[in-house]
């Protein structure tokens, strides 16, 4: 049926009206944080180098010059190498682009993880409280009394020494590294579903016979998404400065494979003679971690319903 306008009557706004204008109005938000921006498309590029690394790079990251190669680092520019190589003989170019597959592999990955567990536990126990929510509050507490880089170490350490070290491949690290850093999300979407669950929609929810799953899930964890967005962003860039300690220290990804942070680990013993076998990597980690800082601040912000 067809509905007439009266005239002088005010425009009727639909929930579909709601939620466009909602949306434009978190886009114009954020396209006023210029760095948010600047770092969006950083990381667009890098993932897009990451992707058809196998494509753009000049080189296989495991070949070793041998024609050129004396037993030390070749410069930039040098025998064709526009970055130069590493200690041996590797294009450094090459495998800074096949490094990028890994760090950020890891990084997507691992905070996937820890935002499943940490959101699961934190939407159960703020929703029941209790008991439920006590239990769950001091397992998170003694995860946070731990310092994580030496429990990532200590538990790295120990799966090396029950298995192949060299097998030590970036899924190890991923389930390590996710499994032990849920409890800042877990904290966060609990105080989040504290104050979702007073409110009216879930009291109607309730009172309609939904179960507690489907409250959960469906009409609570919705509205905490924002927040999570946030500390997921900001996570990846904890991630990519944790897989480089690690790899630095020799506990991470392991050669041949490449990643930044065993890249910056075998260039210490050169970095008097060959500075730009260090400097290229953590230049990479550097720009990587800033762009995704700055787009985490952007989303924050455009996200804060106190902003609207």
């Amino acid at each position: 049926m067809a509905t007439t306008a009266v005239p002088g009557a005010l425009p009727v706004t639909t929930a579909e009206d709601e939620v466009h204008i909602e949306r434009h109005g978190v886009w114009k938000r954020f396209r006023r944080h210029k760095l948010a921006i600047a770092g969006a498309i950083v990381l667009c590029v890098i993932a897009l180098i990451a992707v058809f690394a196998k494509f753009l790079a000049p080189a296989d990251p495991n070949y070793i010059d041998q024609v050129h190669w004396q037993g030390y680092p070749l410069a930039p520019n040098v025998a064709g190498h526009l970055l130069g190589t590493d200690e041996n003989g590797r294009d450094l170019l090459s495998r800074l682009m096949f490094g990028a597959q890994i760090s950020l592999t890891v990084a997507i990955f691992a905070v996937l993880m820890e935002i499943v567990i940490g959101t699961t536990l934190g939407a159960i126990s703020g929703y029941y409280g209790g008991y439920v929510d006590y239990w769950i509050m001091r397992l998170t507490d003694v995860f946070l009394s731990i310092p994580l880089l030496p429990l990532l170490l200590v538990l790295t350490a120990i799966v090396s020494a029950t298995s192949n070290k060299a097998a030590l491949s970036f899924g190890v690290i991923v389930v390590i590294i996710g499994a032990t850093s849920w409890p800042g999300t877990a904290r966060l979407v609990r105080g989040s579903f504290l104050s979702l669950r007073e409110k009216e929609f879930a009291e109607a929810a309730r009172a309609l016979g939904n179960k507690d799953g489907r409250i959960i899930f469906r009409h609570l964890l919705p509205n905490a998404v924002a927040p999570i967005i946030v500390q997921g962003t900001l996570d990846v860039a904890n991630v990519i400065v944790l897989e480089s300690t690690l790899s630095f220290l020799g506990f991470g990804i392991q050669p041949p494979t490449a990643s930044w942070g065993n890249m910056l680990a075998n260039a210490e013993a050169n970095m008097s003679i060959a500075p730009w076998v260090a400097i290229f990597p953590g230049l990479c980690i550097l720009i990587t971690v800033l762009s995704v800082n700055y787009l985490g601040d952007g989303l924050r912000d455009a996200l804060d319903p106190n902003m609207r």
